[in-house]
């Protein structure tokens, strides 16, 4: 899951459009306006990404989406900044950004992230939240390293039947 590619989108958010409406608008752009098993997930998760929203954290924190393709982040823009729209960048994208296995984590502010984590566990297996404060989804080496080192697999429980 760890691609060269990144993709930028840049939403307006709050005043142009009220938190629901912004994560309506995310979902349409990440299923590409299809129904269906992923947009159903994503929407299911709608009241946890609007408190999201509302609290402003993907301004400066993406919205990360992995796949099989390229890594997708998403930033929103409030006030007048959402107002003006200039710095927007809400095309679709040229590729389908939930293709095979997809995941997707919502930076969080740190003193909302442990209700949110069990919130989002609840409803999806591949929708997380992480400390806003992270980096993840940067374009650093070090966190590549970092994530790379992290990383663990557990055979045993992959070759149970």
């Amino acid at each position: 899951m760890s691609n060269a590619t990144v993709v930028k989108r840049v939403v307006r958010g709050s005043p142009h459009r009220d938190s629901v409406e912004t994560w309506d608008f995310v979902v349409d752009l990440l299923t590409q306006g299809k129904s269906g098993a992923k947009r159903d997930e994503l929407l299911s998760v709608a009241g946890i990404a609007s408190s999201i929203l509302t609290d402003m954290a993907p301004k400066d924190a993406a919205i990360v989406v992995e796949c099989k393709g390229p890594r997708t982040r998403i930033y929103c823009l409030y006030n007048e900044d959402a107002i003006d729209g200039s710095d927007a960048k809400e095309d679709s994208l040229g590729f389908d950004p939930l293709e095979g296995e997809w995941f997707i984590s919502l930076p969080c502010p740190k003193d909302d992230l442990a209700w949110v984590e069990r919130a989002l566990k609840a409803k999806s297996t591949r929708i997380t939240a992480r400390d806003m404060a992270s980096k993840l989804g940067s374009d650093s080496t070090e966190d590549s390293k970092k994530a790379a080192a992290d990383f663990s697999f557990d055979a045993s429980e992959f070759l149970k039947s």
